[in-house]
């Protein structure tokens, strides 16, 4: 959360201190100096800083996950509107940061609805397709919900972007008023995806049903995220499971409304799990906070594949498993933790579906001469991305950088696949499918349009539905594609 608190207490409102506070936000998306979870930013303006706060959060609304402010509002607020501000690069993450004018949660606190505020009211309702009709509660005067017309499946984007104002304010805010509004604001969270970033409701596990479980590995407390569908106790049958890998700097319960896929299991029948990285530490000198896979601390490995079986027998315990229908998947560092569990557990999953990353870039690539049993693949990774994606010197139909490109083509010859693939493209995402001589896809890859170095929601449904679902095992090892055998 960003409260900005101007130098000598004077606000520049000619835009340029807006500005500054949206440079602000692209130096902490950075991840120079502590980790933060990407794109869940929030800013408070309180007095004149209102009015600066607000034109920070119009020029770059696609990357403000909340606005709150604390005073009337000045007649500059909205003389820059229109001239949506983009700022060059923001670092490895993502290539640039632009806005556009999209929905976005707001609360001003002022004295009255009226004159420039009322103008900025009604900005802001243009921008989240707000009803008319108005309804209040302790805090606000005015609560105005998003209108009731949705033309998409909210799968990726949840409209639920509110205006609410509170009149006869003026001072400086207590705490029990910044709390109130915090618990609105926070209940959203904007992640990045195709095209643009996704404003979405933030799932809370107890809320939602998880339990949370822990387990001593190596002398460290790991932990994890369990989603069991309620249907899923009740009708007494194994269940598939699938393990959801975080990326770096994420965590087991972030990765939750980031990935969605507890919403898959409750539909599908599954179990979800989400297990937590160890702790890493970033840079020398900087915040101890990192969460990353397959680390390590003071020099000694993280047995992050010991962790994960480990928690996989231990979920058996309480649940009826189907240990044919096990998967794994993951973002990031989550994704190259997934491809270590094909290398070095293949037996255990019966297919995996890595996103945005298959290998660390630092580490030394071990391609292995058999896989046994054999693990189909799924890789997905967005076109903008700079870890997978190479678009001027890349290789393969999709041009992926050279180190992507070196384990893909591992796999197409270990598992004697097609070296032309079969392509297709629905929606923001290009397929291509390689066969091997049975026609099985044992290796898909998809390219996603107009996407940086992310994953979002959908890409939970295309996984499981379109691919992992349909592989499972026998027990003595044999991989079956759609009941018949894979190999």
């Amino acid at each position: 959360m960003f409260l900005a608190v101007p130098k000598d207490g004077k606000w520049n409102l000619d835009g340029t201190d807006g500005d500054y506070i949206n440079q602000l936000f692209v130096q902490a998306n950075a991840r120079r100096y502590y980790v933060t979870m990407q794109d869940n930013f929030y800013v408070f303006g309180v007095g004149a800083g209102s009015t600066a706060v607000h034109q920070a959060a119009i020029r770059l609304s696609r990357h403000w996950s909340g606005l709150a402010t604390f005073g009337d509002l000045r007649e500059e607020v909205l003389q820059r509107s229109t001239a949506l501000q983009r700022t060059g690069n923001n670092g490895a993450t993502e290539r640039f940061v632009s806005a556009a004018q999209v929905q976005l949660p707001v609360w001003m606190s002022w004295t009255e609805n009226a004159g420039v505020n009322a103008d900025v009211c009604a900005y802001w309702k243009a921008a989240n397709d707000a009803d008319e009709e108005c309804f209040s509660n302790r805090w606000a005067d005015e609560i105005y919900f998003p209108g009731k017309v949705v033309k998409t499946s909210q799968v990726n984007e949840e409209k639920i972007a509110q205006v609410r104002v509170t009149n006869g304010f003026s001072g400086e805010p207590e705490l029990a008023r910044i709390r109130a509004v915090w618990e609105y604001l926070h209940l959203a969270c904007r992640h990045r995806g195709f095209g643009t970033k996704h404003l979405r409701n933030r799932i809370d596990p107890k809320e939602y049903g998880f339990t949370y479980h822990t387990m001593t590995c190596d002398g460290f407390v790991r932990c994890w995220y369990e989603y069991v569908p309620q249907k899923v106790k009740d009708s007494g049958e194994a269940a598939p499971v699938v393990v959801c890998m975080h990326g770096r700097g994420g965590t087991a319960e972030t990765f939750i409304s980031l990935s969605g896929m507890s919403r898959v299991a409750e539909e599908r029948s599954f179990i979800a799990l989400f297990p937590e990285a160890g702790v890493f530490q970033q840079r020398p000198g900087t915040l101890r906070n990192l969460l990353v896979w397959s680390g390590n601390y003071k020099g000694k490995p993280t047995d992050d594949v010991g962790f994960i079986l480990r928690m996989l027998e231990d979920v058996k315990l309480r649940n009826r498993v189907d240990p044919s229908r096990i998967y794994a998947c993951g973002q990031s560092s989550g994704g190259m933790m997934t491809h270590t569990l094909a290398m070095k557990a293949p037996g255990v999953f019966a297919a995996v579906a890595p996103w945005s990353a298959l290998v660390k870039p630092e580490d030394t690539l071990e391609l292995p001469e058999t896989i046994e049993p054999a693990i189909p693949y799924m890789f997905l990774f967005g076109d903008e991305d700079f870890l997978c994606s190479d678009v001027e010197n890349g290789q393969l139909p999709y041009r992926v950088t050279e180190l992507i490109a070196s384990v893909l083509k591992n796999l197409i010859r270990v598992y004697g696949l097609n070296e032309t693939p079969a392509s297709y493209r629905v929606g923001e995402i290009t397929y291509y499918v390689y066969r091997n001589a049975k026609g099985t896809p044992m290796l898909t890859v998809g390219r996603v349009k107009d996407m940086p170095h992310a994953n979002y929601p959908r890409e939970s449904w295309i996984s499981y539905d379109e691919f992992l679902s349909k592989f499972s095992r026998r027990d003595d090892g044999t991989l079956l594609y759609m009941g018949e055998e894979a190999m």
